[in-house]
């Protein structure tokens, strides 16, 4: 159960960039579990990742190398986190570096592992060694669609983007997958999400913009409020298109930074679309704040109630739930006589209760729809935030009930 057609797009090549799949049977013998991104030399990475505190052994890995060294390989598996597990869970993750980077020639320390799956089992590095070869041998430009799939967890299709666009006379290209159903409050950025990029970006300013897209996007989604301890989202660029290197002064900084946030907000978007157990797609927005953070407060406690996304879930305009999880959000001296709440274009509350041009089958009309916006506009100040979750239905229960039958 997913909200939208879900189909992957035209993927354009990345110039620099190959993708190679394979199966490691760690979960499924038929599926295939691990996926490789090998870069061009003179690549650049930039990446974001979780905050939870009992972050995953491959995060720490990954954080460490990144720091070291320019990637040129990432490794990617499935259906293990490798996280809670100690000290053997780091020294696996460093046991699978070093399998693929003596497969490819290169350092260790070139290569990233990101894993996702089960939290607390030993990573089976046995079999993801005896994987990377097949990986390897499968590298192709073309394999963006096979990657988005290889990546793949509780999700019920694979998440893709891709854009192309001319700077400066030079044709840009820019494609990533990303995967994540449930356990889905970023704090930084994505479950898993990779974007490249053929453009030469200035390195310091290929971490901001991967700070500052992954701000916009990844970290305005919510399915259930749970921060994962696996959470990374890398952005690479290769270089290899043949245009100028960007920087803070380029001129064509403003349209490589739209295209950018396009594939990430599509990629973001997926996950909610694709929550475990999803049926509605919901945008919240809050306006006229003070703060950025008064605005999110708002945001997330009305998208984190279980009584507003189950009746969400139920198509029942029970506004009642969305007026009482703005009235507990927080916001120091509220107003609520000033403040107004909208169900798309039906105004919901004003003047401190029910709208007086409300009714009840309005509401539904709305709320009988796949995709729904909620806006709450405070009347107190000049800041705006939007954030996108979904509804809970019976199968989110049923999902993360049987997550590990």
């Amino acid at each position: 159960m997913a909200v939208g057609p879900g189909t992957l797009p035209e993927f354009f090549p990345v110039a620099g960039v190959q993708l190679g799949v394979a199966s490691a049977g760690i979960k499924d013998p038929q599926t295939n579990d691990v996926v490789v991104l090998a870069l061009a030399e003179g690549s650049r990475v930039a990446g974001l990742f979780t905050r939870n505190q009992f972050c995953a052994a491959p995060v720490h890995v990954a954080r460490d190398h990144l720091s070291r060294q320019a990637p040129r390989y990432l490794l990617i598996n499935t259906g293990n986190a490798n996280a809670g597990t100690g000290a053997q869970g780091m020294a696996d993750a460093h046991a699978c570096c070093d399998a693929l980077a003596a497969a490819a020639g290169v350092s260790s320390r070139a290569v990233l592992p990101f894993s996702t799956g089960v939290i607390g089992e030993p990573l089976p590095v046995s079999k993801i060694v005896a994987a990377i070869p097949r990986a390897l041998a499968d590298l192709s430009p073309s394999n963006w669609a096979k990657a988005a799939a290889g990546i793949m967890t509780t999700d019920t299709r694979p998440k893709g983007a891709s854009r192309q666009v001319t700077l400066g006379g030079t044709t840009v290209t820019i494609s990533g997958i990303s995967k994540g159903a449930g356990m889905i409050r970023p704090n930084m950025a994505t479950m898993l999400g990779f974007i490249a990029t053929d453009a030469c970006i200035q390195p310091e300013l290929l971490q901001m913009l991967a700070t500052e897209l992954g701000d916009r996007s990844f970290n305005r989604i919510t399915v259930d409020s749970d921060t994962s301890t696996n959470d990374a989202c890398m952005l690479v660029a290769t270089g290899a298109c043949g245009g100028p290197e960007i920087t803070l002064a380029s001129t064509e900084l403003p349209q490589l930074r739209a295209a950018l946030l396009e594939v990430y907000l599509e990629l973001a978007h997926a996950i909610v679309r694709d929550g475990e157990g999803a049926t509605k797609f919901v945008t919240i927005e809050v306006s006229h704040a003070r703060s950025q953070q008064e605005a999110l407060d708002v945001a997330y406690t009305v998208a984190h109630s279980p009584l507003v996304k189950t009746a969400l879930f139920a198509s029942d305009p029970n506004w009642g739930r969305i007026l009482a999880a703005v009235g507990r959000a927080g916001v120091a001296n509220l107003d609520v006589d000033a403040l107004e709440i909208w169900l798309g274009d039906v105004c919901l509350v004003r003047d401190g209760g029910r709208a007086a041009d409300y009714s009840e089958e309005r509401g539904q009309a709305v709320m009988d729809q796949e995709e729904i916006t909620i806006h709450i506009d405070l009347q107190r100040g000049e800041v705006f935030e939007r954030v996108w979750t979904c509804d809970f239905s019976h199968d989110y229960v049923t999902i993360n009930a049987e997550y590990r039958s």
